[in-house]
């Protein structure tokens, strides 16, 4: 176990396509290191308590929406759990509420993580919460304990045909 760099990757994933490419990075390490996968999603709640304080949901549904964030969780967690490059990895699955890069940086810590892997960016980009506040990813990289390396969502790469003069 000493010779091992990871023995325990955390990777937090909201599904956005920067998550899962997060989500198929950290599978490759894992599988490099025979490290375990911890595959976590935190269900924003302070988000969920703003948009009920400003009215735009409805307090008395409170409940009823974190139940089906969760279900929403688990159902996404599973599809990315029977992708083919899962297979042969140890993965453990969490589920925390609260602020999301909190929840990260308490996880690593408890959970003892070595390596954070986690999308560069995730479902709300750009938006007035970065302006003021910044990215989670940011505030995971400064709390975490951690290393933490952060994955920009592929871009498609063009294509050089070989043989051929330009």
């Amino acid at each position: 176990m000493a010779d091992r760099l990871f023995t325990k990757i955390l990777v937090p994933v909201d599904f956005s396509p920067c998550s899962e490419e997060a989500f198929r990075l950290a599978l490759s390490f894992a599988k490099s290191y025979q490290a375990e996968v911890l595959l976590l999603h935190v269900v924003d709640t302070k988000s969920l308590d703003a948009l009920n304080r400003l009215g735009l949901a409805p307090a008395t549904e409170a409940a009823k929406q974190k139940k089906q964030l969760h279900h929403f969780a688990r159902l996404n967690a599973r599809q990315l759990l029977a992708r083919d490059d899962a297979k042969g990895v140890t993965i453990r699955r969490l589920l925390a509420d609260g602020c999301p890069f909190e929840e990260i940086a308490r996880t690593a810590r408890v959970e003892g993580v070595d390596l954070v892997v986690m999308g560069s960016y995730g479902g709300a980009i750009g938006g007035v919460d970065k302006i003021f506040f910044g990215s989670t990813a940011e505030k995971v990289v400064r709390t975490a304990g951690c290393p933490v390396l952060t994955v920009p969502l592929p871009t498609k790469r063009a294509k050089v045909k070989t043989g051929k003069s330009l």
